[in-house]
């Protein structure tokens, strides 16, 4: 019995164990999160020493300039960043509440694919505020079917929402090839090419001399709504609880199926309208390189904001002064484009991995006195 307690007594616990917060105060947050973007910046300019050669402020100087370094290409951040905002905030319903919907790029897609038709078949024929009700409607109506076959098969027969939303995103692509290769133009191209370009009939109009501010005013109004109905509406109460616990939800006589697909059907409706927005207010042009990843990048933006909507923003105006910052330094350094992204990638893993920090906390052994 003595030897087992001693052995017993001998058993040391490791140096350093991992507990998750409560709660962390907001300064302290953000005190993490800009010494993460600060010692990015510093792995980033020794990478760049090292790999190229070139002055890190230089290169930093120049992702500036990329983002901003003139009144086109502040419109083109704009831009850019309000298709990437309605994505993730149309992504944030479903992952409160647990549904992990990996299929937005299908479902901004099908948004696409819808738009480019009416356009195609009906620019010539309606006027365009007609045209972009049409549109509008169809767009969130097929984005909302496109996230409701999964809604239900998770609901009724509890498949994996992941798997399943992520397959349909290569159905949505197939069926983009497929009505790409229909509308080709000019034939043998294999390329829609600009729609209506001679006509501009389904384009979104410019605003005050400004041709992407209806897109900045449909995102605005969709983030303020998206806000208001997860913070203050019944609905956004019964997403959370079933998010915490489905078991709660029911117990508390929340119908989880129904929730289950009304959430969805909202994430593929507001996919589906970022694909109208994507076509009709940008590209002009439908093609399977129309969500750009964007739906994969939104998923980021949505952890990395908590689902706050405002949030959202701010993220998204970041990675995508990233990707133009990388989009630059790759021109004027004649970097190939692998070069360039791994800066970008430095700065995502410094950023992501100090969520870590932020959530969880290290604590020292305490030594036996």
């Amino acid at each position: 019995m003595d030897k087992n307690n001693v052995s017993i007594n001998h058993v040391r616990e490791p140096l350093f164990h991992i507990a998750k917060r409560d709660r962390i105060a907001k300064p302290k947050a953000y005190a993490i999160r800009t010494v993460a973007i600060l010692l990015s910046l510093i792995v980033s300019a020794i990478v760049i020493v090292c790999i190229t050669g070139l002055n890190p402020l230089d290169v930093y100087v120049s992702m500036f300039k990329g983002a901003f370094g003139s009144n086109r290409r502040i419109w083109i951040t704009i831009r850019d960043t309000m298709v990437l905002l309605c994505i993730s905030v149309a992504l944030a319903p479903a992952f409160k509440m647990k549904f992990w919907n990996i299929g937005a790029e299908g479902q901004v897609l099908v948004g696409g694919i819808v738009t480019a038709g009416i356009m195609i078949y009906f620019g010539e024929a309606l006027p365009t505020p007609l045209l972009l009700v049409i549109m509008l409607g169809s767009s969130i109506v097929v984005g909302a079917i496109w996230g409701l076959i999964p809604a239900v098969f998770k609901a009724y027969f509890n498949t994996n929402e992941t798997l399943f939303t992520l397959m349909m995103n290569y159905v949505a692509i197939q069926f983009t090839s497929f009505f790409v290769a229909k509308w080709e133009n000019p034939f043998g191209s294999n390329s829609v090419g600009i729609i209506n370009s001679r006509t501009k009939s389904g384009w979104f109009p410019a605003i005050a001399g400004q041709q992407y501010l209806l897109n900045v005013i449909v995102v605005a109004i969709i983030t303020i709504g998206i806000y208001f109905y997860m913070r203050k509406s019944k609905q956004g109460y019964e997403i959370s609880v079933v998010g915490e616990s489905e078991n709660t939800a029911k117990y508390a006589g929340i119908n989880v199926k129904w929730v289950i697909i009304r959430t969805m059907v909202i994430s593929g409706a507001l996919c589906g309208l970022a694909g109208f927005i994507a076509v009709s207010g940008v590209d002009h042009t439908i093609s399977t390189g129309t969500a750009g990843g964007r739906g994969f990048t939104a998923i980021i933006v949505a952890w990395m904001s908590k689902f706050n909507a405002f949030v959202m923003l701010a993220v998204s105006f970041f990675l995508v002064f990233l990707d133009q910052g990388a989009k630059e330094i790759a021109s004027n350094f004649n970097l190939n484009e692998y070069a360039s992204e791994m800066v970008t990638g430095i700065i995502l893993f410094f950023i992501l991995g100090c969520e870590f920090f932020i959530n969880y906390k290290i604590i020292k052994r305490r030594e036996d006195k």
